[in-house]
C-alpha cells in the first residue's frame, strides 16, 4: 500500500471517530435533558445515530423497551443486523438494532466496522442506565405525592426498588448497612453479623490436631428476617438524611464495579481499560464522592496496568495520583489492538514527580508552577508489534552473543529497523499525534520497562532524537517513524546490553515505551531552543568545597537544549551550582568564568530542519537581542570585571559576552526554589532524585525525574604516610571525591603527547578500540586507565579517548590528566550519563591536574616498565608509545 493510501485510509478513519464522539456528546445531552420524555429522547436518539455510521444515508436504526417499538422510517427486517440488549437493573427491558437497508461493502462484522460495535454496546449501556434511573425517579416522585409520611421513609422505598430490580445490589447494600451499625456498637447488629460469619474464636477450641480441618460455614435460614432485622436496626438508629447520604455513596462506589472488574481481570487490554474508564465518566459526568478504599484500589489498579508492577513505585504513588489523570492519559496514549503494554519507567518517572509537585502547590510547600511539556505515548509491547510486523524476531536473541560480535553487528540491525514499516494502528496513533503537535519541535525518548529504576539508571544506553517537525504531513510523518525505529534499535545495542548483563538483568523480558515530547522553547529567528535546561540532583556527590553538603544538591545549567548538560562535550563547560550552597562556586576568578564558561548551545535549526550545535558568539550576534532571559543569563565582560548587561547599551556584535547565569544565581529565586523542589522529590521518592528540566523564559518544566545513582562506598578511607617517593605513581589533592578502590596489578596509560601525536581521526579511533578490548582482557576491577583530557565525550576528539561504556566497565577507576601542553582539561562531570554510569557500577573518578599544587604523576615509572600490549595485543604494537599497560605487582615485586 502506497503512502498516499495509507494516509486516505487514516484520515477515514478518524472521520469516523469523531462522528462516534459528536453522537455520544448529543446522546449525554439528550440522556440529561429535564424538558424530554422518555418517549421523545428514544425517538431523537434513534434519528440521530444513523450520522455515527459509515453509511448514514443507508442506515436505519430499531428500538424495541417493552411492548412498544420506535424506529426510523425504512427500517427492513431481512438484512444484517447489529443489535444490542437494553439492560435496566440487571434485567433486559429491549434491545436496539442498527441494519442498512441496501448491500453495503463487506467490513469486520458483516458491512459493520468494531468501533460501529463497540459504540452500540456504549449506546446500550447508556439507555439502559437511563431507563433504571428514570423508574426509580419515577416510583419515589408517585410515592412522595401519595402520603405526607412517605417523607420520612423515602430511604425504604430506594430500598424496595432496588430490591426488585437490582437483587445483588440489593444485598451488597444490606452487608454495608450491617457492618455500619456494628462500628457504630448496636449489640443486636453484633449477634447478626455473627449469624452470618465464620467464628474465627472456635478455632481455639478445636485444637491444634484440627487445624487443617476446613472451618465450618454459616448458613442462614430465614432470609426475609433476617434482611427485616437489619432494616429495622437502621431506621432505629440512622436518621433518614443519614440513611439516604449512605445509600446514595455506596451506590456510586458500586457503579465503579464494572471499571474495577476490568482492572482486575488480566484479560483485559489496554483497549477495554480505556473504554471502561471513558464509560465510567460518561456515566457520571458530576463529580462523583467515592470512598477512600474504592479511590485507593481504583488508583493502585490503573498504577499497575498502565505504568508499573513496582511495589516501592505504587506504594508512594497511590497517595498522589487522582483518577483524572488516568481519564486524560489515556488520550494521549497510542497502542495496538489487545495491548497489555505500558508506559515504560521514564514515562513513569515524570508523571508521578509531576503529581507530587502539583499537590506541593497545592499544599503551599512549593512556591512555583512546574509544568511538563505536551507528551504522546507508545506503550512498551508497540515494539514487539513492529519487530512482528517485520518479521525481525531473529533480534530476540541477540542480547545472547558475544558482546563483540553484537558491536560489530549493530550498525545492520539499526538500517535494518530504520528500513521497516510500521503497523497501520500505529500509524493511525502517530498521525493523530502529529496533528496535536502542529510544527513545534519534538524529541522521540526511550522509555522502557527497566529505565530510570533504583541502581539501573540505563542513563544515555536508549536513544533520545530531536525532530525540527517541520515540511509537509508526509515528511513529518515519515521523520517519526525513522526517529522511532532507531531508538527501538538502540533496545539491542552493545552498551545497553553489556549494562543489562553487569546488572543481572539480561534475561529480563524488556520491551520499549516511547515518549514524544514537544521541546521546550521558543521560536528566535530560525532557531528553537529553550533559554536554559539541565539536569539537578538532590545529593551533591562530588563537592569542590568543604563547606558544601551532601544534601546541598548540584545543578549542571547550560544554555539552550539540556543535551550538553547530561553528555560529556570535549570542548565545552556547564555551570556547576550547589543550590543549597550558591555563593560557593567552582569558577571563583574573573580567568576561571571566562575558560570554563559554556561557548557553544544546542538548538534546532528551523531552517535546515535539525538538530545543530553552534557558538553562542555567532547566535548572540545574530538574534541576542532576542534570546529569552538574555541578561539574566550573560554578562559583560568590562575592564576586567564582569558586570550585568545593560539592556540599552549592550552591543551583541561587539561587547565580550560570557554566560554566567548570574542574573538568575543572584537576583532571582531560581536557586531556592530549585533547592525546594529537590527536597520534596526526595522526601516523597524516599530516595535522592535525578532529574531534568528546562525553561522557555517564561515557565519552568520537568522533564525527567528518578532516583539518583549512587556508589555504595563512599566513605573516607586512610591513606598511608611516609611512602617512598618512588613508590608513588601519582597523587593529587583537587575535587577529590571519598571511596576505596580495590586492590590494582595493572595501570593502562594512554600518553597525551603521543596521543595527540597520532595523525589521524582513525588512529585515535583505534586506540579507543584497543582499550576496549584489554577492559576484555583485563581482571575485572584489578586495572586504572589514565589518560588525557575526557574520556568518553563527544566532540572533538583530539580532546579524550572516545570510548564508550562498555569498553571501559572492567575497570576500577578513570583518571582524567590534565596538563596546559596540549590543552588538555578534565570536565567536572558528575551529572552526565557517562558520570552516572561511573557511579552505578562504583568505578572511581579522578581529575589529575598536574599543573596544580601537591598533583604529581611519575610518568617515567610508567614509561620505563615492561609495555605488556606488546604480549596482550601484538596487532597493535604500532601504537607501542600511546598505549602503556604496566603490571604493578611485577615491576613493585609483587606489590
Amino acid at each position: 500500500m502506497s503512502f498516499s493510501d495509507q494516509s486516505s485510509k487514516i484520515t477515514s478513519a478518524l472521520e469516523e471517530r469523531i462522528k462516534e464522539i459528536n453522537f455520544l456528546h448529543d446522546l449525554e445531552d439528550l440522556l440529561h435533558d429535564q424538558t424530554l420524555v422518555k418517549e421523545d429522547i428514544f425517538l431523537i436518539v434513534i434519528k440521530r445515530m444513523r450520522s455515527a455510521w459509515q453509511f448514514p444515508e443507508l442506515c436505519e436504526v430499531r428500538l424495541r423497551y417493552r411492548d412498544k417499538t420506535f424506529e426510523t422510517g425504512g427500517y427492513i427486517e431481512d438484512m444484517p443486523v447489529l443489535s444490542e440488549d437494553l439492560v435496566a437493573g440487571e434485567k433486559i427491558v429491549g434491545d436496539i438494532q442498527v441494519t442498512y437497508t441496501k448491500e453495503a461493502p463487506i467490513a469486520e462484522i458483516g458491512p459493520f466496522l468494531k468501533q460501529e460495535k463497540r459504540l452500540l454496546e456504549t449506546i446500550a449501556f447508556r439507555l439502559g442506565d437511563f431507563i433504571f434511573n428514570h423508574r426509580l425517579k419515577k416510583k419515589l416522585d408517585r410515592k412522595r405525592v401519595e402520603e405526607a409520611v412517605v417523607e420520612k421513609t423515602e430511604w425504604r422505598i430506594v430500598i424496595d426498588m432496588i430490591r426488585k430490580t437490582d437483587p445483588a445490589l440489593f444485598m451488597r447494600l444490606l452487608r454495608k448497612m450491617l457492618h455500619q451499625l456494628n462500628w457504630k456498637g448496636i449489640e443486636e447488629a453484633e449477634v447478626l453479623l455473627k449469624e452470618m460469619s465464620i467464628d474465627l474464636k472456635g478455632e481455639e477450641e478445636r485444637g491444634t490436631e484440627d487445624e487443617n480441618r476446613p472451618l465450618q460455614k454459616r448458613i442462614i435460614t430465614d432470609y426475609d428476617d433476617y434482611i427485616s432485622s437489619i432494616l429495622k436496626l437502621t431506621s432505629e438508629n440512622f436518621t433518614e438524611e443519614e440513611i439516604l447520604w449512605r445509600v446514595q455513596k455506596w451506590i456510586q462506589n458500586d457503579n465503579t464495579s464494572s471499571l474495577i472488574k476490568v482492572l482486575e481481570s488480566q484479560d483485559s487490554s489496554l483497549a477495554d481499560i480505556s473504554d471502561a474508564i471513558r464509560r465510567f465518566y460518561h456515566m457520571a459526568p458530576e463529580k462523583i464522592e467515592l470512598s477512600p478504599a474504592t479511590v485507593k484500589g481504583l488508583r493502585v489498579s490503573l498504577l499497575r496496568r498502565f505504568l508499573t508492577d513496582d511495589l516501592d513505585f505504587i506504594q508512594i504513588a497511590k497517595d498522589y495520583v487522582k483518577l483524572t489523570d488516568f481519564h486524560k492519559l489515556i488520550d494521549k496514549m497510542i497502542f495496538l489492538p489487545g495491548s497489555h503494554g505500558k508506559l515504560g519507567g521514564k514515562s513513569s518517572g515524570v508523571f508521578l514527580a509531576h503529581n507530587i509537585l502539583k499537590a506541593s502547590v497545592s499544599s503551599a510547600e512549593l512556591p512555583f508552577e512546574v509544568k511538563i511539556p505536551k507528551t504522546w505515548y507508545l506503550t512498551s509491547d508497540c515494539i514487539m508489534q513492529f519487530i512482528q510486523y517485520n518479521n525481525l524476531e531473529e533480534v530476540y536473541e541477540h542480547k545472547y552473543r558475544d558482546i563483540e560480535e553484537i558491536r560489530v553487528e549493530y550498525p545492520q540491525v539499526l538500517q535494518l529497523f530504520k528500513d521497516s514499516q510500521f503497523p497501520p494502528d500505529i500509524l493511525k496513533g502517530l498521525s493523530v499525534a502529529l496533528d496535536d503537535f502542529g510544527d513545534s519541535p519534538i524529541i522521540v525518548r526511550s522509555s522502557s520497562l527497566l529505565e530510570d529504576q533504583v541502581g539501573s539508571a540505563f542513563s544515555g544506553k536508549y536513544k533520545s532524537l530531536f525532530l525540527a517537525n517541520q515540511g509537509s504531513k508526509a515528511e513529518r510523518l515519515s521523520a517519526l517513524m525513522d526517529a522511532i525505529a532507531e531508538v527501538y534499535a538502540s533496545t539491542f545495542g552493545p552498551d545497553p546490553i553489556e549494562y543489562r548483563t553487569e546488572r543481572g538483568l539480561i534475561d529480563f523480558h524488556e520491551e520499549m515505551g516511547i515518549m514524544i515530547m514537544e521541546v521546550v522553547g521558543t521560536r528566535v529567528g530560525d532557531y528553537w531552543f529553550p533559554a536554559f535546561a539541565g539536569v539537578a540532583f538532590s545529593n551533591n556527590e562530588f563537592r569542590w568545597s568543604p563547606r558544601i553538603n551532601r544534601e546541598d544538591g548540584l545543578v549542571r545549567l547550560v544554555p539552550g537544549l539540556g543535551t550538553r548538560a547530561v553528555d560529556r562535550v570535549s570542548d565545552d563547560y556547564p555551570i556547576l551550582i550547589a543550590p543549597g550552597q550558591p555563593n560557593l562556586r567552582v569558577n571563583v576568578t574573573l580567568q576561571e568564568s571566562l575558560r570554563y564558561s559554556p561557548k557553544k548551545i544546542d538548538l534546532i535549526n528551523l531552517k535546515t530542519n535539525q538538530f545543530q550545535t553552534i557558538d553562542l558568539d555567532t547566535l548572540l550576534s545574530e538574534v541576542g537581542a532576542d534570546y529569552p532571559q538574555i541578561n539574566n543569563i550573560v554578562s559583560v565582560v568590562s575592564n576586567g570585571m564582569l558586570r550585568p548587561p545593560n539592556p540599552l547599551q549592550v552591543d551583541y556584535q561587539e561587547d565580550e559576552l560570557v554566560v554566567t547565569f548570574e542574573g538568575m544565581l543572584n537576583r532571582s529565586q531560581f536557586l531556592p526554589k530549585m533547592h525546594t523542589m529537590l527536597q520534596i522529590l526526595q522526601n516523597k521518592f524516599k530516595v535522592p532524585v535525578d532529574v531534568e528540566f528546562a525553561s522557555d523564559g517564561k515557565d519552568f518544566y520537568l522533564l525527567q525525574c528518578r532516583p539518583q545513582s549512587y556508589t555504595k562506598q563512599n566513605t573516607a578511607d586512610a591513606i598511608p604516610k611516609n611512602i617512598p617517593a618512588d613508590r608513588v605513581v601519582f597523587s593529587a589533592s583537587k575535587h577529590i571525591s571519598n571511596g576505596r578502590v580495590p586492590p590494582l596489578r595493572f595501570v593502562v596509560y594512554v600518553d597525551p603527547e603521543g596521543y595527540d601525536s597520532l595523525g589521524s581521526k582513525e588512529e585515535m579511533l583505534e586506540v579507543a578500540s584497543v582499550i576496549g578490548k584489554l577492559n576484555k582482557l583485563l581482571p575485572r576491577r584489578k586495572f586504572i586507565l589514565m589518560g588525557p583530557g575526557r574520556w568518553g565525550s563527544r566532540g572533538d576528539i583530539k580532546l579524550g579517548v572516545s570510548v564508550t561504556y562498555s569498553q571501559i566497565n572492567n575497570c576500577s577507576m578513570l583518571i582524567e590528566i590534565s596538563k596546559k601542553k596540549g590543552n588538555y582539561k578534565p570536565d567536572l562531570s558528575f551529572g552526565t550519563h557517562f558520570f552516572q554510569d561511573l557511579v552505578e557500577a562504583s568505578i572511581r573518578y579522578l581529575p589529575l591536574f598536574l599543573d596544580e599544587e601537591h598533583s604529581s604523576f611519575n610518568e617515567s615509572f610508567i614509561k620505563d616498565s615492561s609495555n605488556l600490549l606488546l604480549d596482550m595485543l601484538p596487532e597493535y604494537a604500532h601504537l607501542r608509545n600511546v598505549v602503556y599497560v604496566t603490571d604493578i605487582w611485577d615491576e613493585f615485586e609483587g606489590g
